[in-house]
This record gives C-alpha cells, structure tokens and sequence, in this order.
C-alpha cells in the first residue's frame, strides 16, 4: 500500500500487510480533502481548486470533498438563500474543475435547491467524472435531527432523499452517503450487498460528537461491510456558532486507518492555506484478500434479522 505524507498532523500506517491475492485487480491512487468552509464561496471554491493541483501533482484518480464543501453558513437560512439547481452557475464552475484537472470528484454534499419547495433543499452528494459530466447523484436519506450538543432539525430545511446510489468510477464502485447517514449501518450493508467496494461518508462532524465517535463509526463501517471508506471532512472553526472535528480519514477493509489528516485546531498550512489532502492508494486486491480470506458477506442470515 502506498501512501504519501499529506499535511502536517496527518496519520500514516504501513497498510494491511499478507492479504493481497495475485489476480485481485488494479489499485488507484486517490486524495481525501479537508476544508474549513465558510460563506466565502470564491475563498471555498479556490481552496477547492488548490488541492485538486496538489492532488494532481500526487497523481491521483479520483479525489473526495465533504460536506458543505462550496458553502458552510451561519444559519440554515443563508444555505437555503445560496441553494441551486446541479445545473446552475455555482455547481457547474465545480463540474468544470474536474474537467480541467482531468480527474474523477466527488462532491460530497452540495446545497441543491429543491424545486417543489423553496423552503427546503437537498444535502446532495454528486460524482463527477473527468470530463466534468455528473455521473451520479445522492440525496442524503438520514436528517441530523438531535439535542446534543444543542437542538438542531436539520428537517427544517432539508427533505430527505430516498435512493440508496452506487456508482461506478476509476476507484471502484462507490458507495455514496452523506455525514450523519454513518450511525446508520443498515445503509452500508445495503451498500455493500449492491456491490460497494469503497464506502464514501463525506462530512462535517461537529467537534464534540466527531472526537467521540467519528473513527470508532468509520472504522466500524469499513470492517463490518469489508470495504474501503474514504471520508473527507470539515475541520477547525468555520464561524462563532461552528467548529468542526476535521480527522479525514482513508481506512482499508481491514479496519487500517492509512491517513489522517488531522484535527481542525492543527490551524493554517504554513503557505496559510487551510485546506488539507491525504493520499493512499486503494487496491483490489487486497480487497479481494480481505474478502477471500473472511467471506463475512456469505454468512449473513437475512431471514432471522427481521423484527
């Protein structure tokens, strides 16, 4: 497994050693991207541009942008006030950074506007290929409605999607989701079961639940379902109301973290941009070594997990 040093603060392991087999399949180079978003679109979108560069100096394939990605606000009025149709001139300027870069992006939570009512949008996660053409689209199914740390309906703004998305793209068959779509596993083997290779979790963990849960949920999920998880993050202090965990993250199906690229309060790179890439490679065959050598797929027992 190869892997580079990313940012300052970043994780690095040796990978899962003794599992690959022969005739497992090819391996891709792929980055996982940390932002500090904020309401300065142009700032988020050449923050987005920069690490595409860098990833293309580092020559990967594919590379993964969380949650909130072009636009992370103060309050769910402005997402709704900056919401737009995939069609529109925000998200096509990202369409076009792929096709520039001649690279596969995913985008991994867009504020869509939602055409049958102007009072809530879709947290969308869009696939774009290298030719800057959308490939496939996810609308996040799981709504972040909770008291803790504090009230918060993200219900009262969004509407929920209700299609599970697998797509197929030069890392493999991607497994789509959205941030708080993690604490559901059902998904990921629902995923997995439609031929997920690499589970996708773009996000914007809040400080306090991210440094409780976020790594022990991922690496979970990569264990249990036996696939990669690339999971691109916010990190560090957005506004007075919003600080995120940040930690993106790239885990093998062993349940290996290959890199991390470290917490939000790590502040500024030392250029003073803030955004941060990790890149590792995801193999085919040591995925099909994890699979062959623990078939956990074929032992499941759908008829008795009915309630």
């Amino acid at each position: 497994m190869r892997v580079s040093d990313g940012y300052r603060g970043e994780r690095v392991s040796d990978g899962y050693r003794g599992e690959r087999v022969s005739d497992g399949g090819s391996s891709c180079v792929v980055g996982v991207a940390q932002l500090t978003s904020t309401t300065d679109i142009e700032k988020n979108f050449q923050e987005a541009e920069r690490l595409l560069q860098v990833a293309k100096e580092r020559s990967c394939a594919m590379v993964f942008f969380p949650e909130t990605f072009a636009f992370l606000g103060e309050s769910f009025h402005q997402s709704l006030k900056i919401a737009e149709p995939l069609d529109g001139p925000l998200f096509t300027r990202y369409c076009d950074l792929a096709k520039k870069y001649s690279m596969w992006v995913s985008y991994g939570g867009f504020q869509e506007r939602n055409p049958s009512d102007p009072n809530k949008l879709f947290n969308t996660h869009v696939i774009v290929d290298s030719d800057g053409k959308i490939v496939s689209v996810y609308r996040k199914i799981h709504l972040f409605d909770v008291n803790y740390p504090q009230e918060f309906r993200e219900s009262s703004f969004t509407e929920a999607g209700g299609e599970v998305v697998v797509a197929e793209s030069p890392a493999g068959q991607l497994g789509l989701s959205v941030c708080y779509d993690l604490r559901f596993p059902e998904l990921y083997s629902a995923l997995r079961l439609r031929g997920a290779d690499v589970l996708l979790v773009p996000s914007a963990f809040t400080f306090r639940t991210g440094l409780a849960h976020w790594e022990p949920l991922l690496r979970a999920r990569a264990i249990e379902t036996q696939c990669y998880v690339i999971a691109a993050a916010q990190g560090g202090k957005h506004n007075d109301k919003r600080h995120s965990y940040g930690h993106a993250v790239i885990i093998n199906p062993w349940g290996e973290v290959l890199v991390d690229c470290g917490g939000g309060e790590l502040g500024p790179n030392s250029d003073g941009s803030v955004g941060r890439l990790g890149v590792a490679e995801v193999d085919a065959a040591i995925l099909a070594g994890v699979r062959m050598k623990m078939p956990v797929c074929e032992h499941r027992r759908p008829d008795l997990y009915k309630p």
